[in-house]
């Protein structure tokens, strides 16, 4: 499930939404959604993607404060781009680390060139990451490696499972969080299980860390100490940090260095990408510091948004996790999603408060899925305004129903 999922090509507004295509009706709504989270005078999270170009242009004002704007543009992966390499190879503790300009890539390179140290294209992973999920058999149709399937339980795998596994595999690669199963991580205790479960096995260990900078309260460690369990690390700067895209690619300086001929190779090596490294300094500047404080904030959403959604008389509803691992977490109810998506938006047109900012995932007939992100706007909800927004939401919910099903 994600926002971009859903298409962006105009549809004229005029017309009831029943007589739309159901490609037509997505568009319409996460048009309407769009325009509600930028009118909106309180949000949960206020992101770039939410954003205009002129916005998104001047958030770059900024940039001065961190690098140098009177030195030249990057040609090819060099300046600014250096600069932010060795910058992330810094807080990750690795000797080195590569941009590339998507997570996508930097993960098949990192698997590819251990695959090539090991002899073993078989990468050990949970069913539910982001390969398996959102790739389109990227692995397997582009990098010649051969996915192999721990668990397709929406949790982290155990350290058992990665023993029993019964074929040879030469790296085992965590998602941490895992975002389909709830943005859920292990504890610190089976983190270091996992890792040595795979070292059992003498595999290397690769952390597709998209959202890794959020997992330090979780875990109660520095991010330094996170990353020295792998390998290699994948982060990624528009994730957590607001940055208007690209990823790196962290661990040993020789594996660095390879990955890098083979982001060439993959078409990564863009002439000119100052923006986006800019963006990702000011991420690493801004935002990364307050990402603890949005972890916790989380809690107090989360514990809100399950009591309310409690005392409000719905059949049921689910907060998942209920203590959320991180500063996203998901919302489960009983309806189908488009019933549910109509209430999210109406609510946010007549009050002036968006609750649930993204799409709903209605998979399954009769349930709606969401995720709900806190963000340094969300610093300002008490438990007491999500109640509130909770209450407001409910009432066009239960008329959204009503219309539907009366």
């Amino acid at each position: 499930m994600s926002d971009t999922t859903e298409r962006t090509t105009r549809v004229p507004d005029e017309g009831p939404i029943e007589q739309l295509s159901e490609e037509e009706r997505r568009t319409r709504r996460w048009e309407r959604r769009r325009s509600a989270a930028r009118s909106a005078r309180r949000v949960l999270a206020r992101s770039g993607l939410q954003g205009t170009i002129r916005g998104r242009l001047a958030s770059l004002d900024a940039a001065g404060e961190v690098y140098d704007l009177d030195e030249s543009v990057d040609v090819y992966g060099n300046g600014v781009v250096e600069a932010l390499e060795r910058k992330v190879a810094g807080l990750l503790g690795t000797e080195a680390a590569a941009f590339f300009p998507t997570g996508t890539m930097a993960q098949q390179v990192a698997l590819r060139c251990w695959a090539g140290r090991s002899g073993n294209p078989a990468v050990a992973l949970h069913a539910l990451g982001h390969p398996e999920v959102h790739e389109r058999d990227a692995f397997s149709r582009v990098s010649g490696l051969r996915p192999v399937q721990l668990t397709g339980e929406p949790r982290q795998p155990t350290a058992q499972e990665v023993r029993d596994c019964p074929e040879p595999f030469g790296a085992l690669m965590l998602e941490l969080p895992l975002r389909d199963a709830g943005y859920l991580l292990p504890s610190w205790e089976e983190l270091n299980e996992l890792v040595e479960a795979a070292r059992e096995r003498d595999a290397v260990v690769h952390f597709d860390g998209a959202r890794l900078w959020e997992s330090t309260v979780h875990f109660g460690r520095p991010l330094d100490e996170i990353a020295g369990l792998a390998d290699s690390v994948y982060v990624s700067f528009y994730k957590s940090l607001d940055g208007f895209g690209g990823a790196a690619l962290a661990g040993p300086a020789t594996l660095v260095e390879e990955a890098k001929t083979w982001r060439h190779r993959y078409g990564g090596q863009v002439f000119q990408q100052f923006p986006t490294a800019l963006s990702a300094l000011l991420g690493l500047e801004r935002e990364l510091p307050r990402l603890p404080e949005y972890v916790r904030h989380a809690r107090v959403v989360a514990a809100a948004l399950r009591e309310a959604l409690a005392e409000a008389g719905l059949p049921w509803s689910r907060v998942h996790p209920e203590v959320p691992h991180t500063n996203e977490f998901q919302v489960w109810l009983p309806y189908d999603a488009d019933v549910v998506a109509e209430a999210a938006i109406r609510t946010a047109e007549e009050t002036g408060t968006l609750l649930f900012g993204r799409a709903w995932d209605g998979t399954v007939p009769g349930l709606a899925r969401t995720e709900v992100d806190v963000r340094a706007s969300g610093l300002e909800w008490s438990a007491e305004d999500v109640r509130a927004a909770v209450a407001d939401f409910v009432v066009r919910l239960r008329e959204e129903a009503g219309r539907v099903h009366g």
